[in-house]
């Protein structure tokens, strides 16, 4: 078993709304495993310094969040195969002094669909708006879960276009069309509606509205926000208005940290019970 003083943290900025702290405390009882996991907030800038401040005093592997997915790949030494093609992680730790970056975003987002809404991804068409850091993660995952077009917008379309590039291989391996495209262009292209839509860009952060077509949805579609919480409410109220499935990100968030547990710790945590008692915390009415 490891040593009990292991120390994990979940870094980001802003980042005291997380709840990965409680996550983690959960799987380690689940798991009988003695370990410490809290929130640290870097300043914008500083990821690289913070990181080594935090490893000087201890520090044996953390999740990262927005904004620093990409500094996070930038500092590895080592990167899996996922995080190779999203050129962004939310996962790191070291082994034998080497930092070692990994994403479990877009498998987390995967099994909730699949498993947590039961929703059958193969053969469907999927929408991804956002190709930062959260659009890139998510990516590769669906692609290898037989998803049979998806469609990356950005609102800068050069990078949904280098996004896509990038997985332009794994997508003719897997029968899937892959395209990309400028956000601005994507209520002109007369699509018809996407079986998926996911949100995967910055603007809940800000509780921004993106103007979409009401032709991007259908009553059988899913909509998704990969925020969770009132962050998510603003694409999810619209998006409820023109299909019957919406979904926040809340599910996805135990999934990607059971997988992040299993990588620090060896032992895949169950997320059932666990993503039943967080979500009755998230949806409690304010006193």
């Amino acid at each position: 078993m490891p040593n009990a003083a292991d120390h994990y943290t979940v870094i980001g900025n802003p980042i005291a709304h997380s709840r990965s702290p409680w996550l983690h405390a959960k799987f380690a009882a689940q798991t009988q495993q003695a370990m410490r996991y809290d929130r640290s907030l870097l300043e914008i800038g500083n990821f690289a310094s913070g990181l080594a401040q935090l490893r000087a005093n201890g520090l044996q592997g953390c999740n990262v969040t927005v904004p620093f997915k990409i500094d996070a790949f930038a500092l590895a030494q080592w990167h899996s195969p996922a995080a190779s093609l999203a050129q962004a992680c939310n996962t790191l730790w070291w082994d034998a002094g080497v930092l070692k970056a990994d994403n479990t975003d877009g498998v987390g987002l995967v099994r909730d669909i699949t498993h947590n809404a039961g929703f059958k991804l193969q053969g469907k068409r999927i929408l991804v708006i956002g190709a930062g850091g959260a659009g890139a993660g998510i990516l590769g995952p669906l692609i290898d879960a037989g998803c049979a077009h998806i469609l990356l917008t950005n609102r800068t379309p050069i990078k949904a276009t280098e996004v896509a590039n990038r997985h332009a291989t794994l997508a003719l391996a897997c029968g899937c069309e892959l395209s990309a495209c400028g956000l601005d262009d994507l209520n002109g292209l007369g699509q018809q509606a996407f079986d998926v839509v996911i949100n995967a860009s910055a603007a809940s952060l800000g509780g921004q509205h993106i103007h979409l077509s009401d032709a991007l949805l259908a009553p059988h579609s899913l909509a998704i926000d990969l925020m969770y919480g009132q962050s998510s409410r603003v694409f999810l109220d619209w998006a409820a208005e023109r299909c019957s499935q919406t979904r926040d990100g809340l599910g996805m968030l135990v999934e990607q940290a059971a997988q992040s547990f299993a990588i620090w710790r060896g032992s895949l945590p169950h997320t059932d019970n666990v993503l039943r008692e967080l979500r009755a915390i998230v949806d409690a009415p304010t006193p």
